[in-house]
């Protein structure tokens, strides 16, 4: 399968190299010091499933320069959409899908929009992977699972072969034949999990142990669920408390990607995750003000303080 990583990061950089390690023809758009060192050393994965190391790729910051793709790997942090989405046009064909692996929901609204509905398919990852260092991706526990498929339910060739794909290189790998109920239901935890750690700037343990912030990660979720419901997503009544349930079983330890930049300055993708919950529970008549208050006191942090 040909396929294109529109942002080798640590989810477009972990699947990717997984997909040309199983025999498929992968090429990479990267941009900056990790660009400089893919092209020198590779792409390195250091991973519980066994280290990998491709030490020639075809990598660009340049798209334009690359062979149309079956399928667009679109990994790019929130705030790039529109503007990589844009890059990616000359990589379609007729037949080209374009997969979004990244956090948040209005994701795939932003690529219907730009490239046309007929090349989006959904999409969710379940990983935890990170650039830690250039050209080297730092695969976290053992979770690594793709979910994806049309938004009309259909399982169309370009899924199939795709998942075909995944399966061939060790990927955990799923077809959902209701897939925007699908990233609703991760987003409802993401949501909750980004805001709460971020706001806290510590992991999901101590948040769940004390119970008051434990209740306002209840009622962060709760909140997301709502908008979903009024936006006619059909999560159950009760799956904030299913959500809350499931956190008891993470590791304490566990943190979010926000949380991450965070500590280390980076700009937040706040905008796209708690922001839109409040922007979409404006135009739907539904009270959001756990996700204001995310929103609001991240918004200094919001662009990032690094030099």
């Amino acid at each position: 399968m040909r396929v294109v990583v529109m942002g080798t990061g640590g989810v477009g950089g972990y699947f990717g190299a997984r997909l040309a390690q199983g025999g498929h023809d992968v090429s990479f758009i990267a941009r900056g010091k990790h660009l400089e060192a893919l092209r020198t050393n590779g792409l390195k994965v250091e991973s519980a499933f066994g280290d990998l190391h491709l030490p020639k790729i075809d990598v660009t910051d340049d798209p334009t320069q690359l062979a149309p793709a079956d399928l667009v790997l679109f990994g790019v942090k929130l705030w790039d959409t529109e503007t990589s989405a844009e890059l990616i046009k000359p990589l379609l064909t007729e037949q080209t899908a374009v997969v979004s692996f990244q956090n948040g929901v209005v994701k795939d609204d932003i690529l219907r929009r730009v490239l046309g509905p007929e090349h989006v398919i959904g999409g969710v990852c379940y990983i935890a992977a990170t650039i830690a260092e250039p050209g080297v991706i730092r695969h976290t526990g053992t979770l690594q699972k793709l979910v994806f498929g049309e938004y009309d339910g259909t399982i169309s060739a370009r899924v199939q072969k795709f998942h075909d794909a995944c399966a061939e290189s060790n990927i955990d790998v799923e077809i959902s034949t209701g897939i925007e109920q699908t990233i609703w239901e991760k987003f409802v935890f993401l949501v909750g999990l980004s805001g709460t750690t971020s706001t806290a700037r510590t992991t999901i343990g101590p948040i769940r142990a004390n119970p008051r912030s434990r209740a306002f990660l209840h009622d962060v979720m709760a909140e997301v669920l709502e908008v979903a419901r009024a936006q006619g997503v059909a999560l159950p009544a009760d799956y904030a408390d299913d959500r809350l349930a499931f956190t008891d079983g993470v590791p304490e330890g566990m943190t979010s990607s926000m949380h991450h930049d965070l500590e280390r300055g980076n700009r937040l993708e706040v905008t796209w995750l708690s922001g839109d919950v409040v922007e979409r529970g404006k135009a739907l008549g539904v009270p959001t003000p756990c996700n204001r208050a995310i929103t609001d006191i991240l918004a200094v942090h919001s662009e990032g303080h690094r030099s």
